[in-house]
């Protein structure tokens, strides 16, 4: 079963953003914006702009969003060929 690169990317988008935007705003409820120095420390890497903050939670929809559907498109891609190539003529 062949997947839908369009749909898979898309999928893949939304469930990264937004769970990067939700994740931020758990630790923003539980540990406040004084005490949050060493969680984003990687992503703030990866991502410019992104930090834990209510901005930088927008800031990591958005990288988050573009990274899934990049990724997934990719990933759908690979397996769709991979796919077409093991099965028989």
């Amino acid at each position: 079963m062949k997947l839908n690169i369009k749909a898979f990317g898309l999928t893949c988008g939304l469930v990264w953003g937004v769970g990067l935007f939700i994740v931020t705003w758990w630790i923003i409820a539980l540990e406040g914006l004084q005490d949050t120095a060493g969680y984003g420390g990687m992503l703030s890497r990866v991502y410019r702009g992104y930090d834990i903050s209510p901005l930088g939670s927008v800031i990591g929809l958005a990288w988050g969003f573009a990274d899934g559907l990049i990724g997934g498109v990719i990933f759908a891609w690979l397996y769709n060929l991979l796919l077409s190539r093991s099965q028989p003529a």
